[in-house]
């Protein structure tokens, strides 16, 4: 399964091969690969973490003794609790497409598909915003937007860190609490969340990445078989992240096609929605981030915080990314995409080839 890998991490040494694979989490996934003498281990500590929190995505999952689903059940967390992560841990079974767990504070070893990494960052509240906006980013595990501060039980969306929005106004409330309003991209609606909640970007957090690269010197390939997506300058891999790419549902076909595109359209955050909400594979997602639309139809690369469960395709057609790994590739390729644009197209791009 891994061959691709395995021929190009022969000519890296580990420490290069993880300079160019970054830090993420799902990075590590990779790291069993690099030395056959490799056995499971702890490969990040709480000291080390990116994000170190863990929310429950899914309704519930089951809490083990040891990083495997054949060992003891321990407890059972609910959507949306949040823990402290201990460490990252890859388990031994070597035909799992994802070998990824977390080991949770107080209570054991869970597998990293239905958890998202997170943090609890609060933020200085900007009373004043510029006049054409803010680019926000939630930087808490989830915040309840409400339809306006004096009805805050009227709740529109639960958000989830790492989305992306464009606030356009400040509200202090009678009990001096700050909100930011935000105006929504696909319905024709407004809603408030708390502003200590959110990050306001600046220019420097999303500006361009090799800049100095010519582009016609700037590729990727999505790898469908293995669920990758390498970045190449002059032929060099500079990047690689495990992908979720377009799956078959009983309601569809919805396989990311092989192909050669081009990255001429991107904007910073979308809200995607599709179907019938009482549909099993409908969707309602604000917030979506980074976003480089390969597709006239819509079809992008990413950033998803509904899973954490890469390694196999499971999407409507787009190349799933952690929200990371996705902002790097916005950064990356182009056009690039200023702070103070909701979005940008051009004639040329990035080349990308799904294969």
């Amino acid at each position: 399964m891994f061959n691709f890998f395995e021929e190009t991490v022969k000519q890296y040494s580990r420490r290069d091969f993880l300079k160019f694979t970054g830090s993420t989490l799902l990075s590590l996934w990779m790291l069993p690969i690099l030395d056959n003498g490799w056995k499971p281990k702890k490969l990040e500590t709480a000291d080390t973490l990116q994000h170190r929190y863990a929310r429950v995505i899914s309704e519930n999952v089951d809490v083990f003794d040891k990083p495997s689903h054949n060992a003891k059940l321990i407890t059972t967390l609910w959507q949306d609790t949040v823990k402290p992560i201990n460490s990252v841990t890859v388990s031994a079974d070597a035909n799992s497409y994802n070998r990824i767990w977390y080991e949770i504070e107080n209570a054991g070893f869970v597998h990293s598909g239905t958890i998202q990494p997170v943090d609890i960052k609060k933020n200085d509240v900007v009373e004043i915003l510029p006049a054409q906006g803010a680019l926000v980013e939630l930087t808490v595990p989830f915040s309840d937007a409400v339809w306006h501060p004096t009805s805050s039980h009227l709740v529109v969306y639960r958000l989830y860190f790492g989305t992306v929005y464009w606030a356009n106004a400040v509200y202090q409330d009678k009990n001096g609490k700050y909100w930011y309003r935000i105006a929504d991209d696909k319905w024709d609606i407004q809603y408030y969340v708390e502003a200590a909640h959110l990050h306001i970007i600046k220019a420097d957090e999303i500006s361009p990445l090799s800049s100095h690269i010519p582009e016609t010197e700037k590729r990727i390939e999505v790898l469908l078989s293995d669920q990758a997506v390498i970045a190449y300058e002059s032929d060099h891999p500079v990047f690689l992240a495990r992908t979720a790419t377009g799956a078959r549902f009983i309601d569809g076909d919805y396989r990311t096609v092989p192909g050669l595109y081009i990255t001429n359209r991107k904007r910073h955050s979308r809200h995607m929605a599709a179907g019938d909400p009482a549909a099993a594979n409908s969707y309602d997602l604000p917030g979506i981030p980074w976003i480089c639309y390969i597709t006239e139809k819509g079809v992008s690369f990413h950033g998803t915080y509904w899973h954490n469960d890469f390694g196999k395709p499971r999407s409507h057609g787009c190349i799933n990314l952690t929200p990371d790994d996705a902002r790097w590739l916005y950064r990356w390729t182009n056009p690039n995409v200023s702070l103070g644009k909701e979005t940008e197209s051009a004639k040329t791009g990035t080349w990308v080839k799904v294969i």
